[in-house]
């Protein structure tokens, strides 16, 4: 991202990405800190399930945006995406730091651990997928993220939720259409194949 379309940005995430890339380590970075901070301690609570590690998660993933601050393009994803991103790399590389005892794992024809089906991420992946969908989804509004999740999680058809939230079955075809559009770009935006 070039300095000039930072400065342009409306986004003022992408600009304090623009001023960390500048070499200002001060407000920028704190700024960033304070927004992310709470956040990736809670992605490093369950995905590492300590909080010595999930802290050291917080303090590497930081130490990581800043270095890398430069690489940062804002037209290929949010400040958000950029950030998990590299939280994510930091949790793996703790998750290998920290599994000291090496376990010895069968591996089958195609370099896959023998019992998992080709295709099928590993838990940490899937834990990942799903924090990503969650926050995905929090931010639909409440009338698309209800028929979402009585579709989905409930099971219901669109006919039973229009009973059940009393619309016509067009309203609930129409959010569903609107929310899985927007569900998918934001999917997208994190760098989720959909």
């Amino acid at each position: 991202m070039s300095a000039a379309a930072a400065a342009v940005s409306n986004d003022p995430e992408v600009a304090l990405m623009a001023r960390i890339a500048a070499g200002e380590q001060g407000d920028a970075l704190g700024r960033l800190i304070e927004r992310y901070s709470r956040p990736l301690y809670g992605l490093g609570m369950r995905l590492l399930g300590d909080k010595g590690m999930a802290e050291e998660l917080v303090q590497d993933s930081f130490v990581r945006v800043w270095r890398s601050a430069s690489s940062y393009d804002s037209e290929r994803g949010s400040v958000r995406t950029f950030v998990y991103t590299i939280a994510r790399r930091a949790a793996i590389d703790l998750q290998r730091r920290s599994n000291r005892i090496p376990v010895p794992v069968e591996l089958a024809a195609d370099d896959r651990p023998v019992g998992q089906e080709a295709g099928v991420p590993d838990s940490f992946d899937r834990l990942l997928t799903q924090l990503e969908v969650r926050e995905a989804m929090s931010t639909l509004s409440d009338s698309h993220r209800e028929v979402v999740e009585l579709f989905y999680d409930g099971g219901l058809s669109q006919r039973e939720i229009a009973e059940r939230i009393d619309v016509p079955l067009g309203t609930v075809k129409t959010r569903t259409y609107h929310a899985l559009r927007a569900l998918r770009l934001q999917l997208e935006e994190r760098g989720l194949d959909v």
